[in-house]
């Protein structure tokens, strides 16, 4: 039987590609919308079994204040937060506020899928591999410090890589496709999954982010390169 939620995100695209994914698997999504400073209160209104809320930066202070809200005004309401790869504080602060869970952005739908049953059925979701590096970093902050540019850096494919350095350099999309010899949809597909997975929701701020995490430096130059079965276009 589907499941009765809600997606809620700063990135409209994100949430309403998510919520489409949803609902051809067979659950009742009631809304996507996109209000960050509205998102408890439409949540509230409409009293979902779960809701997935997005969030860009976990670790900033009063981020999950609407996660508290629902939980306060809708306690039966299970809140997934969805976002980039967390540091431990952000994982603890998102249970800390009443989530069920913390899905990262770029998680496969069947993985999002099994954290959704997962908080409907009242269980903690969150994925293996978050707790043990949210472990390893609280065990030993001084042999893994806190290193976004890494994190970042790892979230991303190679070809994805290039395209941020080429997106930092501002060429536009022509330019991107001509120096990646890709065609221009392919190339703007790779901008976009390099947005979502960044958590952010313009070329600009993907090349504010980039630069102040030193993950430009850490990329190096870029030199122009042909395409390949990878660059086809994703669905």
């Amino acid at each position: 039987m589907g499941v009765r939620l809600m997606v809620v995100d700063d990135h409209r695209l994100l949430a309403e590609a998510l919520a489409s994914a949803l609902k051809l698997r067979g659950h009742r999504v009631l809304a996507a919308a996109a209000p960050a400073a509205g998102a408890a209160e439409l949540v509230i209104a409409r009293a979902p079994e779960v809701c997935l809320l997005g969030t860009a930066t976990p670790a900033e202070p009063g981020i999950f204040d609407p996660v508290a809200k629902i939980k306060r005004e809708r306690p039966q309401v299970a809140v997934l937060v969805l976002g980039p790869v967390p540091n431990p504080r952000g994982i603890a602060a998102a249970f800390a506020a009443g989530a069920s869970g913390y899905v990262r952005h770029d998680e496969r739908i069947e993985g999002v899928e099994r954290a959704i049953m997962k908080a409907r059925a009242g269980e903690a979701a969150v994925a293996p591999q978050l707790l043990q590096g949210a472990f390893s970093e609280l065990l030993n902050p001084v042999a893994q410090p806190d290193d976004e540019g890494q994190r970042l850096l790892q979230m991303l494919t190679p070809r994805e890589v290039e395209v941020l350095v080429r997106v930092a350099d501002g060429e536009d999309t022509r330019l991107i496709a001509a120096g990646m010899g890709i065609a221009p949809s392919t190339a703007r597909t790779h901008v976009q999954r390099v947005l979502m997975k960044l958590g952010v929701g313009s070329r600009l701020e993907a090349a504010a982010l980039a630069a102040r995490t030193g993950l430009l430096d850490r990329a190096g130059p870029v030199t122009a390169s042909p395409g390949g079965p990878e660059d086809a276009p994703g669905p």
